[in-house]
């Protein structure tokens, strides 16, 4: 399972909390990236509920919580 912010960000709205068959179902419907319908392929078949995005990639929320900034001032500036 190979997981990035950008792949993360298509689940966002997802129906949270959902079960594996629903993940597949709001992502194949909404036009996910093929990456997002094969890591949610990947997840075991049982009928457990996926609470947010940390329960599918539990670095999730260290990732979301890091902030990158990009400062224009340190731009150089070209006349």
């Amino acid at each position: 399972m190979f997981w990035t912010p950008e792949l993360a960000a298509f689940l966002e709205d997802a129906p949270w909390p959902s079960t594996k068959e629903e993940l597949f179902d709001y992502s194949n419907r909404t036009g996910c990236p093929q990456q997002i319908l094969d890591n949610i392929l990947e997840l075991e078949d049982n009928d457990e509920l996926y609470e947010s995005m940390e329960d599918l990639w539990p670095e999730y929320e260290d990732v979301a919580t890091e902030e990158y900034f990009y400062n224009d001032d340190e731009e150089e500036q070209y006349f």
